[in-house]
């Protein structure tokens, strides 16, 4: 078997984020830039982009600090399909499969739930990459219980298939249904657009915090949503 040695490391995304760095890029963009005391993946003239590849949580306080006086981008690569590859502990590849789950937009709120309230800032904007991904696996016991001690060694970039850009609250709006009728419940959401109850909780947590959902009214246990106007 072919040695797969690069981009094998203890950081898990690093090679996907370096792959994203370098796809963004333009001409006269400066690279790893102090700014306020904090390391800045692109600086682009007055806007400081930031490429997050998962965990926003850990990168809140970095936003919390920078967008009260400074035009910041986050770019989150989103995967809609993701190739598999097997490792052996010395990088040999065992195999390689398609993942039979496809990635959906929606996804992006496992994150955005974390910091709605900087979503909702006029300093700040999103662009969601819709990309596929290949993801390397070793089975060395080393990886969380749910995944059998399989550990995630790195991912890197296949393709960049789509950007999303959000620039103002009122955007995020786009990801309810043309036919959703209002007021709709949690329940309703998740039907009309063929989501979990999880994640559609999640849709509406998130668009309530950043101050483009209400609740109106409770339906039995469930609460009512309704856009702000």
């Amino acid at each position: 078997m072919t040695p797969l040695s690069e981009g094998i490391g203890s950081l898990n995304e690093s090679t996907l984020h370096a792959q994203i760095k370098d796809w963004y890029a333009r001409p006269q963009d400066r690279f790893e830039v102090k700014v306020d005391g904090s390391i800045i993946d692109i600086v682009r003239g007055p806007l400081l982009v930031e490429i997050q590849t998962s965990n926003f949580a850990a990168l809140r306080k970095k936003l919390d600090k920078l967008i009260e006086h400074r035009k910041v981008r986050v770019v989150y690569p989103l995967p809609r399909n993701k190739w598999v590859i097997r490792v052996s502990e010395m990088g040999n590849i065992l195999g390689k499969r398609r993942s039979p789950k496809a990635g959906k937009i929606t996804d992006a709120f496992e994150e955005l739930l974390r910091i709605p309230e900087l979503i909702n800032h006029p300093n700040f904007s999103l662009e969601i990459l819709v990309v596929d991904i290949e993801e390397i696996r070793s089975d060395d016991g080393k990886g969380s219980r749910w995944r059998r001690g399989v550990s995630i060694k790195d991912r890197r970039l296949v393709e960049v298939l789509e950007s999303i850009e959000f620039t103002r609250s009122q955007d995020f709006l786009r990801f309810l249904p043309d036919n959703l009728k209002s007021p709709f419940t949690n329940k309703i959401l998740a039907k009309a657009m063929g989501i979990s109850s999880e994640r559609a909780t999640q849709i509406t947590y998130t668009l309530r915090r950043m101050s483009v959902l209400e609740v109106v009214g409770k339906e039995r246990n469930s609460y009512l949503f309704d856009v702000v106007i």
